[in-house]
């Protein structure tokens, strides 16, 4: 549920995943998203860690802008854009955007942080109405001593001949 003191903003279901509901709102005509957990999800404390992530990685413009947190929420500004599977549908990937992806492959390595699903990213990645791609999603997010973003995503590239 969406906590009460976003309800008079009139929150509207944007998308339902397996770990979390994303609702968006207008507030002073700037559009955002919350985070909430999905009810129908046993996975515990992805929206903290998620959270935890996020604060990380936007000093280092990874990731939607966050702007508020909680231990059952997050609020982030929404991307207005197309996830990467649906600008494949219209668009092929330039050289620009899959530079700037790879850029923030090497920055999730570098901080050794594994983000789980680069090997397939098409609703992972949006590709703003600017052209700037922007990861999201980043409960399963996780320290390791050997992150593999930039290598899923190369195999990404290769799999689907998008290098």
């Amino acid at each position: 549920m969406v906590p009460g003191k976003f309800i008079k903003y009139n929150p509207k279901l944007f998308s339902k995943g397996k770990r979390g509901l994303i609702y968006t709102f207008e507030k002073n005509k700037k559009i955002f998203a919350i985070k909430i957990k999905n009810p129908d999800s046993e996975a515990i404390a992805r929206i903290q860690n998620e959270s935890n992530f996020l604060q990380l990685l936007n000093k280092y413009k990874v990731g939607p802008k966050l702007i508020e947190a909680d231990k059952d929420y997050i609020v982030y500004k929404f991307i207005e854009g197309k996830t990467l599977k649906e600008f494949l549908k219209i668009k092929k990937l330039n050289k620009k955007i899959v530079n700037k992806i790879i850029k923030q492959c090497k920055i999730l390595d570098k901080l050794k942080i594994n983000k789980e699903e680069m090997h397939n990213p098409i609703k992972n990645i949006i590709i703003a109405h600017s052209g700037i791609p922007i990861l999201i999603d980043f409960e399963r997010c996780h320290f390791t001593h050997r992150p593999k973003n930039l290598n899923q995503f190369n195999q990404f590239l290769k799999r689907f001949n998008l290098s």
